[in-house]
């Protein structure tokens, strides 16, 4: 019958089981002692696997990384949707839409800014790589959406400037000058930066 999913069978809940013990073992490690101090052998031990099954997973500690943290992202991107559907101007609405990220990247400072750089630099064909650059672009795109929204302004100006708040909020997270600022901190920044930026006509 079309329309029904057939049941995974039972390789590919193998596969499904480890990878949910591979990610909650690297999400808990990675949270408690930071990426750097933590060990593939560590988490391979922690989710009762063997090495070579976790490379088969993620080659490195950067993609490992990545694996957790687009989960967590992906969150936060939701429920900044959902409260910026509650904000009455466009400021407002791309702060409730940013504001999640920045605390999810703030969770554990240093995996946060390790996370950004691996977005950034590691290979974009990599399935994990490629999950996050795919995040950046759907919130690019709901600030986008905001902005074409509650300024009037045109879709394709929408885009670029939602490009342009992209790099604030990136460049503002992955700052070595900022690692020692607050949540609080970074997202009053991002606010003002963002608000220099709206259509003067648009936002008072």
């Amino acid at each position: 019958m079309s329309g029904v999913t057939s049941p995974l069978g039972r390789r590919e809940r193998n596969k499904q089981a480890k990878l949910e013990r591979i990610t909650a073992a690297a999400s808990e490690l990675f949270a408690e002692h930071g990426v750097d101090e933590v060990t593939t052998q560590q988490i391979a031990d922690a989710a009762d696997i063997g090495t070579g099954t976790l490379f088969l997973y993620a080659r490195t500690k950067g993609e490992l990384l990545l694996l957790v943290q687009n989960t967590h992202y992906a969150a936060a991107l939701e429920r900044g949707r959902t409260a910026a559907e509650a904000a009455t101007t466009a400021l407002d609405g791309l702060m409730a839409l940013l504001t999640p990220v920045v605390h999810c990247n703030r969770v554990q400072v240093d995996n946060g800014r390790t996370y950004l750089r691996e977005m950034t630099f590691a290979d974009p064909t990599e399935p994990h790589h490629a999950e996050a650059l795919s995040i950046v672009a759907q919130t690019e795109e709901a600030t986008a959406g905001i902005l074409a929204e509650r300024t009037g302004i045109s879709a394709d100006d929408a885009a670029t400037l939602a490009h342009v708040v992209s790099a604030i909020l990136l460049m503002e997270l992955g700052a070595t000058i900022n690692a020692g600022s607050s949540t609080e901190e970074l997202v009053a920044s991002i606010r003002a930066q963002v608000a220099a930026i709206l259509p003067a006509a648009q936002e008072a």
